[in-house]
């Protein structure tokens, strides 16, 4: 499919609205129709006199449809063109074909950041939800849901305080690659040698940070350990990297500390009793699925008896904060297999369950054959797990959508009240300053103005390793930033 761009540089928002309705393609961009040769969709704008012109085609196998509108060339404004194009746009495809997507025109992954800030200009639920379902189009299931998120966030969004920081921790290594996945993490069978090196590298990454953090006076709100899986590396290894966080950072007053156990088959009561006795009080072992075809399917090692294991053994050691994450729409799962994932995770109590959709990511194994895993029932799935979690007392309390999501979909964290894993909270609705460390890891420096500065980590692990000392002089942008 070849996207034309008449007059208007308005590529990644009308690139997000196409991948609405063709999910799992690359496109080609051209500025003239007379390029291409093949099925296309043309935006065009136009000035003409008082007004400014809008223009949306698309031709399809031989099928072709157009559409139009106007506004006045008076206070004109790119942005508000932006609007006006992609609504001409969505409107044309959902006529083309047949079909509404439920979270309407919002492109952006973030939708329950939209209410929030909607509620801190005072706007009422009413006037909230008609701006969601009359301005963008999102159906009223989805709206709902948004905003019930919003409101369990409510209470535990932090008021500004450029003091107060949350640490991010990157372990980006896995025992196996699964097919779904983009991260940047490296199977341990490729990356053992790695592992030394990365470990002394990120200990002294820690250190540097925490003299930032000391010398500016920050106070730790949050840490979260991701990856990857940072259960992959060994308990000494895991150890060592908890120990140096404790020595380099005061975490005598912080609300939360996670820990992704992650996959089954990584954890051992030796790691656990390591994550407990470092302080940990919230972390995660993630199915994604109990049934062993499907794990095989995906290329991940271990079953659901590993999972159910490592679940149990986790409360024995006495984790009173564990969440379990979910995927709807894996490839060969049926509705009938996730039902009974969802009904046997929620049998065991944990205090939080994340349910994630399938996003068919360009970097991921599963993009290549994209298209033929867009038919399977994940807003089937994904309607039950609304459904149960919430009639068996677990909240929305974050979500967050992706490009490429199987039906549109979105991933949602549900936990019991008074378990919400507040980092995730922050991550996405981008209100506290996040200190990045580890492969990959990007600090988000947030000010009184809610403007973000970025600083980025190296992606690649030999990469971070080897050009250390220079990565290191990025870390003077969080200098000078407090």
């Amino acid at each position: 499919m070849t996207i034309i761009l008449n007059n208007n540089n308005y590529k990644y928002e009308t690139e997000a609205v196409v991948k609405l309705f063709i999910p799992a393609v690359r496109f080609n961009f051209l500025i003239d129709e007379r390029d291409a040769d093949d099925d296309v969709i043309m935006t065009r704008m136009k000035q003409c006199g008082a007004y400014v012109y809008f223009y949306a085609y698309i031709r399809e196998n031989g099928r072709v449809m157009r559409s139009s509108c106007k506004t006045e060339a008076e206070g004109f404004d790119l942005k508000n063109g932006e609007f006006l194009m992609c609504r001409l746009l969505f409107l044309l495809l959902c006529r083309f074909f047949d079909t509404k997507p439920r979270w309407g025109l919002l492109t952006g992954i973030r939708p329950v950041r939209k209410i929030n800030l909607l509620l801190q200009k005072g706007l009422t639920e009413s006037e909230i939800r008609k701006e969601f379902t009359e301005k963008y189009y999102v159906s009223d299931d989805k709206t709902d849901i948004a905003y019930r998120t919003a409101m369990v966030q409510q209470p535990l969004l932090p008021s500004f305080d450029k003091k107060t920081v949350s640490i991010y921790i990157s372990v980006p290594f896995c025992p196996t690659r699964c097919s779904y996945c983009s991260f940047v993490s490296h199977s341990m069978d490729s990356a053992f040698k790695l592992i030394p090196a990365y470990v002394k590298a990120l200990c002294r990454e820690l250190e540097i940070l925490g003299e930032i953090v000391n010398s500016k006076g920050l106070k730790i709100d949050t840490v979260y350990y991701g990856g990857g899986t940072p259960t992959s590396i060994s308990a000494e290894d895991l150890f060592r990297l908890m120990k140096k966080t404790s020595e380099c950072f005061d975490l005598s007053s912080i609300r939360e500390y996670n820990v992704e156990a992650g996959r089954a088959d990584t954890i051992t009561e030796e790691k656990l009793a390591v994550i407990k006795e470092m302080g940990a009080t919230r972390i995660s072992v993630n199915p994604q699925t109990l049934n062993n075809d499907v794990l095989r399917e995906i290329g991940r090692r271990g079953t659901a008896e590993e999972v159910l294991r490592a679940y149990e053994l986790a409360r024995k050691l006495g984790f009173d904060n564990i969440n379990m994450d979910l995927i709807a729409g894996l490839p060969t799962e049926s509705f009938e297999s996730f039902k009974n994932t969802l009904d046997r995770i929620i049998s065991l109590e944990p205090d939080g369950i994340t349910v994630h959709s399938l996003t068919l990511k360009r970097s991921a194994g599963l993009y290549r054959n994209g298209r033929e895993n867009i038919t399977n029932p994940a807003c089937e799935m994904v309607n039950y797990s609304i459904e149960q979690l919430t009639g068996h007392g677990y909240n929305p309390y974050y979500m967050y959508r992706q490009k490429n999501t199987v039906d549109n979909l979105e991933n949602i964290g549900y936990a019991r009240p008074g378990r919400e894993s507040l980092y995730n909270i922050y991550i996405m609705d981008e209100t506290q300053t996040i200190l990045g460390a580890g492969c990959a890891a990007s600090t988000k420096l947030v000010d009184e103005n809610n403007s973000i500065t970025r600083v980025m980590n190296y992606k690649f692990p030999y990469e971070y390793i080897n050009r250390f000392d220079e990565l290191m002089t990025k870390k003077d942008e969080i200098r000078n930033f407090f």
